[in-house]
């Protein structure tokens, strides 16, 4: 069996069926996400990244699978939930809400905008919706307006050290492209300038090739602990950003540089020991703030497999298959579940299950199925050029 027809079958006959037969709030709308092992519901909170990011999930897969209307009914309950519930006085999106839609957190940085700008796009593109397609519109800007100061109160810097971090122009440079057919041109030419330049020149540190989170506005780096802060997931999920960047660009020397940058990153951040990417890492291997730093987990995992997948498309190079087929080994032999579906997110350094949950307040419906979309589309254009196959 080849890669792509793994991919497609898993996302088609696992991921998805598991999030619609045990995450849709049929009776207040939008979904539950902190689903056990087996997918019954533990806690009824909703957090509205999560909450966006499904809604984004089921419309993109309408729009780029199939015209499947169950797809773009279980997006339109997430869609409606959002409008109604999420949003406060000053257009800003909460972080949690109740059940029902009541407010619980305010948002502490801009990534539920970021998200819900996300769903709003793809939604409008696939229904046609003006309102919803304002919205987005709308969305997006107040994040542009925001672009300084992410956090807001919540984590404001003083001026003895102005960090500022990697989070923002990472998820714009996939965000820019999300929404094109909603943005005009100007606006997401001058989107993936700032973003390709942001992530290339000032975080991808030129000595190491590494990317770092927190830098200083030069680009010069901080010895504390969040200016020598690495967190390979970013950095290497960044890259399948870039990749596709320079894909619409035409742009080569940006998809070879990207794909380098990949390769460093794993090289890193690999545990040589138990296998598997590290969570954080401290640059000069000092003990990291972060006490799961040791941890494996699902996304990061996820994010290298469509980055090396991408990487090799358009690159060729056969250093990428080889890492491809080493983290593909380790990921899918200790986070898929197929005895009870969907994959867990969370392992010790040894890759033992940590917690066995398959939704929470950080897991939801978006990077599994994302992955196994990019990865099946990556290997179908392979696999129809040089005939690669698992054996």
């Amino acid at each position: 069996m080849n890669y792509s027809t793994i991919y497609k079958t898993n996302l088609l006959n696992d991921i998805l069926p598991f999030w619609e037969n045990n995450s849709v709030d049929t009776k207040n709308g939008g979904y539950f996400t902190c689903l056990d092992t087996s997918g019954k519901v533990y806690d009824t909170d909703k957090f509205i990244w999560l909450q966006a990011r499904q809604a984004w999930t089921f419309s993109m897969l309408y729009n780029k699978v199939s015209k499947n209307q169950k797809w773009i009914s279980i997006a339109k309950s997430g869609i409606d939930f959002l409008q109604k519930h999420c949003i406060d006085d000053e257009g800003y999106f909460y972080f949690s809400v109740t059940k029902e839609g009541k407010p619980l957190v305010h948002a502490y940085n801009i990534f539920s905008d970021c998200f819900a700008a996300m769903a709003f796009s793809q939604y409008a593109i696939a229904t046609g919706d003006a309102d919803v397609r304002e919205l987005a519109l709308k969305t997006y800007y107040n994040i542009l307006n925001r672009i300084d100061n992410p956090k807001g109160k919540f984590e404001k810097n003083t001026k003895t050290r102005q960090l500022i971090s990697f989070s923002l122009p990472m998820i714009l440079s996939n965000l820019v492209l999300e929404m094109e057919g909603i943005l005009d041109s100007n606006e997401i030419e001058k989107t993936i300038n700032f973003s390709v330049y942001q992530v290339m020149e000032v975080f991808l540190d030129k000595k190491t090739g590494l990317i770092f989170e927190n830098v200083l506005p030069n680009g010069d780096h901080h010895d504390s602990f969040n200016g020598r802060l690495l967190n390979p997931g970013h950095g290497i999920e960044a890259m399948w950003f870039m990749i596709d960047i320079g894909v619409r660009l035409n742009d080569q020397a940006l998809i070879n540089k990207s794909a380098k940058t990949i390769l460093a990153i794993l090289e890193y951040s690999w545990d040589d020991k138990f296998g598997g990417i590290f969570y954080f890492m401290d640059v000069k291997g000092r003990p990291p703030q972060q006490l799961e730093w040791d941890q494996k987990l699902w996304w990061v995992h996820l994010e290298t497999l469509v980055a090396l997948a991408k990487a090799y498309e358009y690159t060729q190079n056969s250093d990428f298959l080889k890492w491809y087929k080493k983290v593909h080994n380790y990921t899918w032999s200790h986070f898929s579940d197929p005895e009870n579906g969907e994959w867990f997110g969370y392992l010790n350094r040894q890759g033992k299950v940590l917690l066995d949950l398959k939704g929470g307040k950080w897991k939801g419906c978006f990077h599994v199925p994302r992955a196994m979309y990019q990865c099946w589309q990556s290997f179908e254009k392979i696999e129809s050029k040089s005939l690669l196959n698992l054996g």
